[in-house]
């Protein structure tokens, strides 16, 4: 029976789906501890998790979308487009703060929406049209700000990027409650079945009664309302709207959700997973960061690392 029962655990463990990633990251903390004098500091740690924040939050959207067998290469640009409106609204015509955020963070839901009618409806493939809606959002920042940056934010609304309660930076209180709430939605909730099952076989959901069209929209205005959302924390943290704002943000996303283990032809996904995934990319580039090792040698670091963990992630799921 004890034989048994081990058997058992040790089915559990390597069958665990975030088992590589989270080996990965284990590895990654010690190598770093061992090589750094820094990088296990109270602070350090908190610096991590702030910079891991505004990534996370786009990732936790962007999961869902890849778990219905699409992608969003728009998160990027709607960041940028909700934050620089945010702080113009803010800066330019006195609007209150609090009124300010909500409309930036609407004007990402209405791109998601825009993204979610013209795949679902017309049937255009989700690269194109979020690719088109990059384009164009970049294009309504640069005619919005004049490709000039806008400063002069109020102190009030800097506390969103820059404030605290207590030790814990307010970015990182915003990342677990999405987490959070991501989570229970993910595992308990029947549209998150439906996600799934639109993933995995799109034409045996529609014939058991999913309503296709229902949920792809509302995942594509999830995705941009949380890229929202992190755009207009990243530009009070910045204490200014800036044109290139969230430039590779989307490719940043979509690499913590694969390397989360969830998959590009859908029908699988882990919030978990995504969460490892970012914290291992924000760790690594600041653990080589405090070992002074170029930025341009980090990104040939991270591209490797990626190709690595996925093709091990792969070969594990075959």
């Amino acid at each position: 029976m004890d034989k048994i029962k081990i058997k058992s655990v040790k089915d559990k463990i390597i069958n665990f789906p975030q088992l590589s990633i989270l080996s990965a990251f284990v590895v990654l903390i010690l190598i770093f501890s061992l090589t750094t004098n820094t990088f296990l500091s109270f602070d350090n740690i908190i610096n991590i998790l702030r910079q891991n924040s505004t990534t996370m939050i786009v990732a936790i959207g962007m999961t869902y979308v890849l778990i219905l067998g699409g992608i969003d290469l728009s998160v990027g640009a709607v960041a940028c487009l909700a934050g620089t409106v945010a702080a113009g609204l803010m800066s330019r015509n006195g609007m209150p703060v609090v009124l300010a955020i909500v409309i930036g963070v609407l004007i990402g839901a209405l791109c998601g929406l825009i993204n979610g009618l013209t795949i679902s409806k017309i049937g255009m493939a989700p690269f194109i049209a979020t690719l088109a809606m990059n384009c164009s959002a970049r294009g309504i920042v640069l005619v919005y700000t004049k490709g000039s940056t806008i400063t002069k934010i109020p102190e009030a609304a800097l506390f969103l990027g820059r404030g605290y309660i207590g030790p814990i930076p307010i970015p990182v209180i915003i990342m677990i409650i999405v987490v959070a709430a991501a989570w229970v939605v993910l595992r308990k909730t029947r549209f998150s079945r439906h996600v799934f099952a639109v993933g995995g076989n799109e034409e045996c959901a529609r014939l058991s009664g999913v309503k296709i069209v229902k949920v792809k929209i509302i995942v594509y205005i999830v995705s941009s309302t949380l890229a929202a959302l992190s755009g207009v924390i990243l530009t009070m943290r910045l204490a200014s709207g800036q044109p290139t704002l969230g430039n590779g943000l989307e490719l940043d996303a979509i690499a913590a959700v694969v390397l989360g283990g969830t998959s590009l032809n859908g029908g699988k996904g882990f919030v978990i997973g995504t969460v490892l995934g970012a914290l291992f990319l924000t760790a690594l580039s600041n653990g080589l960061n405090i070992l002074q090792v170029s930025s341009f040698w980090q990104q040939v670091f991270q591209g490797i690392i990626i190709i690595i963990a996925v093709s091990f992630s792969d070969r594990k799921r075959k």
